[in-house]
């Protein structure tokens, strides 16, 4: 079974910064794309960063420069440093993984349970 536990939400003003967690298991995790989207009242989800097997990162154009996406194959994990931050960066975020899974091998998309982000003042 594959599991995705996001951390790292919170209440931030305006300026400040937050780094989200997302530990994967049940997946390989090493051979699995993993992305962060967002998704705020009333709006679609969207993509806000995608860091791939090979090792290729994209971001959301509302992003680049301010969020950073890495990963530690070691410890299964996906992060996410947020810079800068805005109230228009205030969303649920998803984390995300494309991969095969450990016990089937077939490779599916997961998400994990969401994090809620407020940038406020």
């Amino acid at each position: 079974q594959v599991q995705l536990v996001e951390s790292g939400g919170g209440l931030v003003q305006p300026g400040g910064s937050l780094r989200l967690s997302c530990a994967a298991s049940g997946i390989r995790f090493s051979i699995s794309s993993m992305a962060w989207y967002r998704q705020a009242p009333g709006k679609e989800r969207e993509l806000v960063a995608r860091f791939t097997s090979g090792r290729i990162t994209t971001y959301a154009d509302a992003v680049k420069g301010r969020f950073t996406i890495s990963r530690d194959n070691a410890k299964n994990t996906v992060y996410l440093q947020m810079n800068s931050l805005k109230p228009e960066d205030t969303a649920v975020y998803y984390c995300n993984a494309q991969g095969p899974s450990v016990l089937s091998g077939i490779t599916g998309d997961y998400w994990g349970q969401g994090t809620q982000v407020t940038v406020s003042s």
